[in-house]
């Protein structure tokens, strides 16, 4: 036997059958037909109307008979430009201006995009073609791309840099994204220790040389200081620039900042540090402001972001050690009375040591504890951009130990623009800046003979901790 109806389905066989009847009812005019509300019919909810998705209205930029809009700096240094109304045809990127000699010259905003290297012919090869960016006036804009262009909404974080040193922790934390971060905040100078700000996050980057294979390193950091300092971002690569180009028709962004490798090496900064995100630094900026970047990092990490803030709270003294590393490693024994001084220090002033290899320890574990450091230490390599998650305070230290001779700027320049203080040392030697010694790599800079006196890093240490005391009382 069938079941009997239930109330619900004889209600609704019921206004079925009205419905009929009134469509081929010869009696009433189509306009005239009733208004069944099948809501309050079976006593149910309305749904909300927010949950109804509409489509967007504005994805088109168009222009008609009317002046195309221009494209507008907004703020400029070498291989940092944000621009609005950027437009893009064929895969070239066109800056639309009857006022070119407003612009800077386009070296120092794109490249070919090519492999950096440095012989005459290499440097040669850096240098934008038509290919690459034009600056065209309005007129000469209309008549190549009609009466509109398809609407990149938003603001678009744009990358014209080879792989070359995309695959690297250091070059796409302490480089790539700090120097997006240093020019993007330049447009809110007042941001606050707590690192507030009401810049909006980007929408999208692109990778225009960059393939969706070879953007994540080997210690798999990459991706997660880009999912936790922008949750939402979405990326783009090099196959959605070139079908974008294969359509044949104008797209236009409408905020995008530029970041280019080779054009930033033109400035008069990277000169001076070999670091492409100092030329960001010539910018209008708060002393927070990388407060934003870091915090959000720290916060997936279950860290509060203020932990290690004032000079009150118990050091928190972090050697990386590349012993297991098999490259650019410290005289074992010297590692050894390292450790020991170390230890000796934690005994007699309750200093928290930790003794860590960063590939040992999961992302999140190193993330952490890089958040709770107060001073970090080790042989120059990839542990020490740790030093970005630092809380930058009066007593916040870096030291790094160099084969005698050997120098670069990586980490002494990334520690200063954090506004801590850094150490080189050459075995029982050390320098600070302004001080610092020429860019060197002498046979034994990759070496695992690096010497380093254990005594003088700790007295130091203790200097540093015991002044800081001394400012604050």
């Amino acid at each position: 036997m069938h079941p009997a109806p239930s109330r619900r389905e004889l209600v609704l066989v019921g206004l079925l059958f009205t419905v009929l009847i009134t469509f081929f009812s010869t009696r009433h005019a189509p306009q005239d037909l009733p208004q069944l509300d099948i809501y309050d019919a079976l006593d149910l909810e309305y749904p909300p109307t927010e949950r109804i998705p509409t489509l967007p209205t504005d994805y088109r930029v168009s222009w008609g008979s009317h002046p195309i809009p221009r494209t507008k700096i907004i703020a400029h240094a070498p291989g940092w430009t944000i621009l609005d109304k950027m437009y893009i045809l064929n895969g070239t990127v066109y800056l639309v201006s009857d006022d070119p000699e407003t612009f800077p010259d386009l070296k120092f905003m794109a490249s070919s995009g090519v492999d950096i290297g440095n012989t005459p012919e290499q440097v040669a090869a850096r240098l934008p073609t038509d290919k690459d960016m034009r600056i065209i006036s309005t007129a000469a804009a209309k008549k190549l791309f009609g009466a509109g262009a398809n609407r990149i909404q938003g603001v678009t974080w744009l990358v014209n840099d080879p792989k070359q040193f995309i695959t690297h922790y250091y070059h796409w934390s302490a480089e790539l994204f700090f120097g997006f971060w240093r020019a993007y905040s330049s447009l809110d100078p007042f941001i606050p220790p707590s690192g507030k700000t009401a810049l909006p996050p980007p929408r999208r980057i692109l990778f225009t040389h960059l393939d969706a294979d070879n953007w994540r390193d080997y210690a798999s950091m990459n991706q997660w200081v880009l999912r936790t300092a922008f949750p939402s971002v979405v990326m783009e690569f090099s196959h959605d620039w070139a079908d974008r180009a294969a359509m044949g028709v104008p797209f236009v962004f409408d905020r995008v900042l530029l970041a280019d490798r080779a054009a930033a090496m033109n400035g008069a900064n990277w000169g001076r540090t070999q670091r492409t995100a100092s030329e960001a630094f010539a910018l209008p900026g708060s002393p927070y402001w990388w407060s934003t970047f870091r915090d959000n990092v720290i916060a997936y990490t279950g860290l509060n972001a203020s932990t290690g803030a004032g000079t009150r709270g118990t050091p928190v003294i972090t050697y990386i050690s590349r012993q297991d590393w098999g490259r650019r490693m410290l005289i074992q024994a010297d590692h050894e009375k390292l450790v020991e001084e170390l230890y000796k220090l934690r005994d007699a002033h309750g200093y928290e040591v930790n003794v860590v290899s960063m590939d040992k320890l999961s992302r999140e574990e190193q993330l952490r504890l890089a958040g709770r450091t107060t001073i970090m230490m080790g042989v120059h390599g990839n542990g020490l951009t740790s030093l970005l998650w630092m809380k930058p305070t009066p007593r916040s230290t870096v030291m790094e130990f160099f084969y005698p001779g050997g120098f670069a700027h990586d980490y002494e320049y990334t520690t200063r623009a954090l506004g801590m203080v850094h150490y080189g040392f050459w075995g029982s030697s050390y320098f600070s800046g302004p001080d610092v010694p020429p860019v060197a790599y002498p046979e034994g800079f990759q070496g695992n003979e690096i010497p380093i006196d254990g005594a003088a890093v700790a007295q130091l240490v203790h200097r540093r901790l015991s002044l800081a005391e001394e400012a604050d009382d």
